[in-house]
C-alpha cells in the first residue's frame, strides 16, 4: 500500500469512528501549520479562543459579536504524513441587529443570545516532495463534521469535504506558503444540496527566534456561475500576529474581515506545545 493510500485510509477510519468530533461556514478553513514538516517535532497541540465583532450568522439572519471558546488543533506526523484534527467546543453569539429574515428552521431567540457547539475537522496532509527540496509541496484533504443545531442558526448541520494543494518556500528567516483547492460543502437549500467553492490561504512568516511575526490571508470564494447559497457565502480574513516561543508558545492575532459575512475585526489567542 503506498503512502497516499495509507493516509487516505487513516483519515477515513478516524472519521468513521468519530475519533475527534471535527470549523464550518461561520469561519474559513485555517491555514495548514507546516512546523512538523520542518522537523520541529512529531506531535503538536494548540488550544485557545477568539472574539469577533460584526460577525454575521447567515441562517439566523443576524449580526453581532461572536465568542469562540475552546478552539483547538492537534497534529501528528508519521513519515510524509501529518494527521490533523481541530474544532471549537462552544460558540456564544450576541445579536446586535438583523439583516435578513431567519431561515424557517431557526428558532427565534427572545434575549438576543445564541450558543451552540462548533463544528470539528479531521484532515490528512501528505508531503509530495523529498527532504531538502527548495519548495515543499503538500496535498491536504479532509472533512468538517457538523455538531451544530439548525434551530440555533449559527451554522449548517451538514458535512463538508475539502482538498487543497499547498507549497512552502523558505529563504533565510522568511517563509512563504500558499494553498488552494476546492471545498465541497453541503447546503440548507433542498434544490441546491451541494456547493463547490474555492478555498485558499496565503501566509508570510519571519522566524525571529523566540518571536515570529506573521501575516495570513485566507478564505473561500463562491464561483461565478451562480449566486451565493445561504450559509455558504464567500468569506475572507486578514490575520496579523505574533508567535512567542518555539516548543511551548503563545500566539495572538488581530483579525480583519474583507467580505460581508466575515467579522469587521477580532482577536484570536492560543497556547500550544510541540514535541
Amino acid at each position: 500500500m503506498n503512502i497516499i493510500r495509507r493516509a487516505a485510509l487513516l483519515a477515513a477510519v478516524f472519521v468513521s469512528i468519530g475519533w475527534i468530533p471535527a470549523r464550518a461556514q461561520l469561519r474559513p478553513l485555517d491555514a495548514f501549520d507546516w512546523r512538523l514538516f520542518d522537523g520541529d517535532g512529531v506531535v503538536m497541540g494548540e488550544v485557545g479562543g477568539g472574539w469577533m465583532r460584526d460577525q454575521r450568522a447567515s441562517l439566523a439572519g443576524t449580526e453581532g459579536t461572536l465568542v469562540e471558546a475552546g478552539s483547538f488543533r492537534a497534529f501528528w506526523r508519521t513519515g510524509r504524513v501529518v494527521i490533523e484534527a481541530g474544532g471549537t467546543v462552544q460558540r456564544f453569539f450576541r445579536e446586535d441587529g438583523r439583516f435578513a429574515p431567519a431561515d424557517p428552521e431557526v428558532t427565534p431567540d427572545a434575549d438576543g443570545r445564541r450558543h451552540d457547539a462548533g463544528d470539528y475537522r479531521i484532515a490528512t496532509a501528505v508531503r509530495l516532495t523529498g527532504e531538502g527540496a527548495p519548495v515543499v509541496a503538500v496535498l491536504r484533504f479532509g472533512t468538517r463534521l457538523p455538531t451544530t443545531d439548525n434551530r440555533v442558526g449559527l451554522d449548517r448541520d451538514a458535512t463538508d469535504f475539502f482538498a487543497t494543494l499547498g507549497g512552502r518556500a523558505r529563504r533565510g528567516r522568511v517563509a512563504v506558503q500558499a494553498e488552494a483547492g476546492v471545498g465541497i460543502f453541503g447546503t440548507r437549500d433542498p434544490d441546491f444540496e451541494q456547493d463547490d467553492l474555492l478555498v485558499y490561504a496565503l501566509k508570510a512568516e519571519y522566524d525571529g527566534g523566540l518571536v515570529a511575526p506573521a501575516v495570513t490571508v485566507l478564505g473561500q470564494q463562491v464561483g461565478a456561475g451562480h449566486h451565493e447559497i445561504r450559509g455558504n457565502e464567500s468569506l475572507g480574513e486578514v490575520r496579523a500576529g505574533l508567535r512567542i516561543g518555539r516548543r511551548e508558545y503563545l500566539r495572538a492575532e488581530i483579525v480583519h474581515g474583507y467580505t460581508g459575512f466575515s467579522p469587521s475585526w477580532g482577536v484570536l489567542v492560543s497556547a500550544g506545545v510541540v514535541r
